[in-house]
């Protein structure tokens, strides 16, 4: 099992959990966040300058089977894509076990 934490910009949220829903992730969590990025320059915007050292994200956490994980990231990269710095950042990391707490079930069962 995989975990894949994937902090992405608000904006696309509406289009990457539609395209997550298509490839049959359907479970996953996200909070909004706020991170300090690279970019250290503000952004004129009608005259009006706005900082971008403190960015608004969306982050994802998302558990899934190994077989999903190709397809997901592949998901993740198409859809949250703008080509724009602040595009946001992927991460994944191995899972050792997962139980659902309902049936007791673990494993693979258990994130189904």
């Amino acid at each position: 099992m995989k975990k894949i934490e994937a902090i992405i910009r608000k904006s696309k949220f509406d289009d990457v959990k539609k395209a997550l829903h298509q490839i049959e992730v359907n479970f996953f969590s996200y909070w909004d966040v706020t991170g300090v990025g690279n970019e250290k320059e503000g952004h004129v915007y009608r005259g009006i300058s706005y900082s971008t050292s403190d960015i608004q994200r969306r982050y994802l956490s998302i558990v899934i089977s190994d077989e999903f994980l190709d397809k997901t990231i592949q998901t993740l990269l198409e859809t949250a894509y703008t080509g724009n710095v602040g595009d946001g950042k992927i991460f994944v990391s191995e899972i050792t076990e997962a139980y659902r707490i309902r049936t007791k079930e673990s494993g693979k069962a258990g994130i189904n």
